[in-house]
């Protein structure tokens, strides 16, 4: 990683994205598998095929982009609690940093985003709970465990934003879910 620019791309963010698509078969190994098991338990072949992609497409797209953020960096450690200050800054930065970083934050919980509403029945506010509370515990740990990156606010904002968007993007397959959905049965008694 070149000292002069901290936000250098190093050779494990690269081996994570190289890894990363070269597990993507292996992915939908995993959900044929976890479908197929439910399948053959009794549970409906689409909700289950549904369901299994969901899950695995929520982990296996989050992972990666944890472990990027979670890689140490060389430099100083800090805490920044003013919105909006480090996209300020951000906006004088050269377009490849402005673009790894505005990408790179909106891109953490948006796989989870996408597809969390799809498995589970909740909507963006569930989404957006869901994930800033993650980003917070992102941020801690990068300062915690001394990453040597700086836990902002902004990421928050921008994690969150970017889950919350994802979230929205997948609305045709949630809404039909939530749709389809049957009524509760109520007694009359």
């Amino acid at each position: 990683m070149d000292p002069s620019n901290p936000l250098a791309i190093n050779a494990l963010e690269s081996a994570t994205v190289v890894v990363s698509i070269a597990l993507l078969p292996l992915m939908a190994l995993l959900v044929w598998a976890i479908a197929a098991f439910r399948i053959r338990a009794g549970r409906e072949r689409r909700e289950s095929w549904r369901d299994a992609i969901a899950e695995v497409g929520a982990v296996a797209g989050t992972l990666p982009w944890l472990l990027l953020v979670l890689t140490p960096r060389d430099g100083e450690g800090a805490v920044q609690l003013v919105p909006l200050v480090d996209l300020a800054e951000l906006a004088a930065a050269d377009p490849r940093t402005i673009v790894e970083q505005l990408v790179g934050n909106l891109m953490l919980f948006a796989a989870a985003g996408f597809f969390t509403p799809i498995r589970f029945r909740i909507g963006p506010g569930a989404v957006a709970l869901g994930a800033a509370a993650g980003c917070l515990a992102v941020e801690a740990a990068q300062y915690l465990f001394g990453t040597g990156r700086v836990a902002s606010v902004d990421d928050v904002l921008l994690n969150t934003l970017g889950a919350v968007l994802a979230a929205l993007a997948s609305r045709p397959w949630w809404r039909n879910r939530q749709i389809a959905a049957p009524a509760p049965v109520r007694s009359s008694g």
